[in-house]
């Protein structure tokens, strides 16, 4: 903590200058001998420190956008049907978005829809009455990525656009692919020689790219923490930069040609961070390479594994956060999540919230009118540095991956080194997630049994067989193939004859909640709610904290888990009112809810005479001191926080319907 000189705020003269050890003293008064470390420090997945309290910092670097001012608001295209996507597109562009991403059916960021485009016509339509010259477009990460770019270029051919008018990402991403899919079509060296061909084509016809988009949506996806996904960013865009050096292009070309896409999720300081080290290793790899550093363009978009499919609304607060982080950090175009994505494709209603969270940020909040506002906070440069210092070691560890004549982050997905790493990371995150040692709202804090649904379009996900049609072209000319496709050429004409092909295990796409969401989904199917009866001990004050923690978890799968004033009489609880209560819910588990001093004095009791009824006994809570006697009589299992949420609702459920 810095003292404040007199000269700059003279009124302060009459107060002591604040200072570090004067905040400790009177933090350690606070807590009364409780350990410091445990109470108010912090770790996040890569073991970096949060502190309680930083001093101002003076930035060791800093790493702007290369266009200063508002960051693109972006819309994704994914509906199936092109009209119905046009339909969608316009209404997005009129609503205030001014980028549009393409995703084709199979990309991984469709979900299972996307837009089913296998001809010019079929683009045409989709892009019918949007003027691509006013607009940015980006295409998402998809198997076929080198047709989709093709397309599209055939189509603004097509239209007699000037290529270099445009604002375009290709989104060319083959180990973006490799990691989310599972295969390539080729060997590595086949590969990175068809990226360099298809980047050539579009350069001969005007095109300035980006044409890579170096995606670490797949990594996130699948547990990746900031520094690991961070890792992989780079280790990807390496990767790149020697495939095409290797095909005869400048680093300055290959590297000119990278764009990246980070995931803004929902823990606002790491993400701000995080956007910052991005630029900021960025530029230590274009140093390394030699280069002078450039500016790299980032798109972001809202964490997938974040959403929920329970209580969705709370949705609409994670967005915020999410896009106000990107913001912040550096974003240059931004795409939020509609808050029903987890639940189907989104309707019209949910895309405008989602456009209108951004907007408000911008011409509300203002946000956008200064260049990296977190410089000089002493927490966000601690962290950024801290991310920094973590993702370069976790790049140089992917880096020395190797195998089969591959290296870096294709041999480590080849050889499965990168998807343990990942599952050892997500394993923590789910086990703090059991625990709710990382409460996720509405799903495993404070869920709604009797919640409404909400409305997504009713349109069926695009047939897999549908996704991969076998080629049976050989190696064609990428500028003839663009040709071809102005002509009216098919995508099936444009496939290579399948050869020997790259292959990894794919990474999984995982939300947060679905363990929760499972459990959810199971006691809604059956024909009657599972119920758990809350045996309350004592008065309402004594049982109330208990019995609302018990049923807060307890809904938190599925089962109702209802409480009224209790059965206390004369101070005391009436058993034989407790034990009738419980033959009158028609409910198999019990759990008892009071104080400690309850439990110590009518625990025993109420447990035995539970148990006579029927009932399989647990209870709310963990009193040390009278636990023997506590399962002695009856008492089965304890319910308390830190448990393993997830197994004992699991256990419960089975209880429940038995």
């Amino acid at each position: 903590m810095n003292s404040v000189a007199p000269s700059d705020l003279p009124y302060l003269d009459a107060f002591p200058a604040p200072s570090g050890d004067a905040w400790r003293a009177a933090v350690d008064k606070v807590l009364k001998g409780a350990d410091f470390e445990k109470k108010l420090v912090g770790r996040t997945a890569d073991g970096i420190r949060i502190e309680p309290l930083y001093s101002a910092a003076t930035p060791a670097g800093r790493a702007l956008r290369g266009e200063a001012g508002r960051w693109r608001v972006a819309a994704r295209i994914d509906h199936p049907e092109p009209g119905q996507a046009k339909a969608i597109a316009l209404a997005d562009l009129e609503g205030g978005a001014d980028t549009l991403t393409i995703s084709f059916a199979g990309a991984r960021a469709a979900r299972g829809y996307g837009l089913v485009a296998d001809d010019v016509a079929a683009l045409d339509t989709a892009l019918d009455d949007v003027m691509l010259d006013l607009i940015r477009l980006r295409l998402d990460p998809a198997p076929q990525g080198r047709i989709n770019a093709l397309l599209l270029a055939a189509l603004i051919e097509k239209r007699g656009h000037a290529p270099a008018d445009l604002s375009i990402e290709f989104g060319l991403d083959p180990i973006g692919v490799l990691a989310s899919h599972g295969s390539l079509g080729a060997p590595w060296p086949e590969i990175g020689c068809r990226l360099a061909g298809t980047i050539r084509a579009l350069q001969e016809r005007g095109f300035t790219g980006p044409f890579i988009a170096v995606d670490s949506r797949p990594y996130h996806e699948a547990g990746a923490s900031e520094a690991h996904e961070l890792g992989a960013m780079l280790a990807t865009a390496v990767a790149y930069l020697r495939a095409l050096e290797t095909q005869g292009l400048t680093l300055s070309e290959a590297r000119d040609a990278i764009a990246f896409t980070l995931v803004a999720d929902t823990d606002e300081f790491l993400a701000v961070a995080k956007f910052r080290a991005a630029r900021l290793l960025w530029n230590r790899v274009q140093q390394a390479c030699g280069l002078a550093p450039k500016p790299v363009t980032i798109h972001a978009e809202t964490a997938w594994r974040s959403l929920t499919k329970r209580d969705p609304w709370v949705n609409l607060l994670r967005g915020t956060i999410a896009a106000f982080s990107a913001g912040v950090g550096g974003a240059d175009s931004l795409s939020v999540q509609p808050f029903t994505a987890a639940l189907g494709l989104p309707d019209v209603f949910a895309r405008r919230v989602a456009r209108n969270t951004q907007l408000i940020l911008l011409e509300e909040a203002n946000l956008w009118r200064v260049a990296d506002p977190a410089a000089g906070a002493g927490g966000f440069e601690a962290l950024t540095q801290a991310i920094c210092d973590k993702a370069w070691q976790a790049f140089q560890e992917i880096e020395q991956q190797r195998g089969e004549g591959l290296r870096g982050i294709v041999a480590g997905l080849a050889s499965g080194q990168m998807q343990k790493a990942l599952a050892d990371q997500r394993a923590s995150r789910a086990k703090a997630i059991a625990t709710r040692r990382e409460p996720i709202t509405g799903t495993s804090e404070f869920p709604n049994i009797r919640e409404n649904a909400v409305a997504v379009l009713a349109v069926a996900p695009v047939e897999s067989s549908k996704l991969a049609p076998k080629g049976h072209a050989a190696e064609q000319n990428q500028g003839e193939l663009i040709r071809s496709f102005v002509d009216g050429a098919g995508r099936a004409e444009a496939l290579i004859a399948a050869g020997e092909s790259l292959r990894a295990e794919p990474l999984p796409s995982l939300r947060l909640s679905e363990p929760f969401e499972v459990l959810r989904d199971k006691a809604d199917a059956l024909p009657q709610r599972p119920a758990v009866f809350l045996a309350t001990l004592g008065p309402i004050a004594d049982f109330t904290a208990r019995a609302g923690f018990a049923r807060n978890l307890f809904e938190a799968g599925g089962l109702a888990a209802p409480s009224g004033d209790g059965f206390a009489s004369d101070g005391a609880t009436d058993l034989d009112a407790l034990v009738g209560g419980f033959k009158g819910s028609s409910a198999k588990l019990a759990c008892l809810c009071g104080s400690d001093a309850a439990y110590a004095n009518e625990g025993a009791a109420a447990a035995e005479a539970l148990a006579k009824a029927g009932a399989t006994v647990w209870l709310a809570g963990r009193p040390i001191e009278s636990e023997a006697a506590l399962n002695k009589a009856g008492v089965s299992s304890f319910v308390f926080m830190g448990c393993d949420v997830v197994e004992t609702l699991e256990r419960a459920q089975a209880i429940a319907t038995a």
